[in-house]
């Protein structure tokens, strides 16, 4: 459960606010959208991507060690900080 809680808590907070939570946002304040569609199809998106993360971090953990792939994550995060400051 320590587990569950870790990667709920890291997660969420790493996702409010985010591009994708804006953009939900936005979709979900047009009077002429279906609140129930957008909910449902954000929830479909971040599940579908999730389970492609956790399928790729497995597979890749076959060939690289963890503490490279924490470094190269933390790298991808530093470089799409920097990209989105330089835009």
């Amino acid at each position: 459960m320590k587990l569950f809680f870790t990667v709920f808590v890291t997660i969420f907070l790493a996702e409010i606010a985010d591009k994708t939570q804006i953009a939900t946002m936005l979709y979900a304040s047009g009077a002429e959208h279906s609140k129930l569609a957008v909910f449902l199809g954000a929830a479909m998106a971040l599940v579908l991507a999730t389970a492609l993360a956790v399928f790729v971090g497995s597979a890749l953990s076959q060939f690289i060690n963890e503490k490279i792939m924490m470094k190269l994550a933390g790298g991808a995060f530093i470089a799409v900080g920097i990209w989105t400051l330089a835009q």
